[in-house]
């Protein structure tokens, strides 16, 4: 479950990134500072969108920054971040992106009916809003925990 991958220590709010590759790398920063992934892990995010491009925008103003398990992932966890102004990442249709939702996955499956839950929290306008307005980090996970 969503509110099992995910804690306030995992949580990064307004986070300055004058691009997308520091979007990504503020945005695992909280993973990497908690032991879920390696420095590997987000070099790993960055060298795949600059070969196949910016999937990892899945919706408006949404990316999913992750990489394979294989590439530095310790532990399965969700890092949630707002950027304070948002950056493109290349994304014509979703671009430019406020919200980061960082992924490690430590294996093929186990993180999937989290991101089952965090892709319907995606489509509540009520969580957007939270996103936007929140000043702690405890404000989002207790959201969350009361789903």
């Amino acid at each position: 479950m969503l509110k099992d991958l995910t804690n306030e220590e995992l949580v990064r709010l307004n986070i300055d990134a004058k691009n997308w590759q520091e979007a990504i790398r503020k945005s695992a920063d909280a993973l990497l500072q908690n032991g879920k992934i390696t420095h590997a892990y987000i070099d790993a995010i960055i060298k795949a969108v600059q070969e196949t491009g910016p999937y990892i925008v899945i919706t408006k103003y949404v990316a999913l920054p992750h990489a394979r398990p294989e590439a530095g992932a310790i532990e399965s966890a969700i890092g949630i971040a707002t950027l304070k102004d948002p950056v493109a990442f290349g994304n014509k249709e979703n671009d430019p992106v406020k919200y980061l939702f960082c992924l490690s996955a430590a294996d093929n499956n186990s993180h999937l009916n989290a991101l089952a839950e965090l892709m319907d929290l995606l489509e509540r306008k009520d969580f957007y809003e939270l996103l936007d307005c929140a000043e702690k980090p405890s404000e989002i996970i207790d959201f969350i925990k009361n789903l």
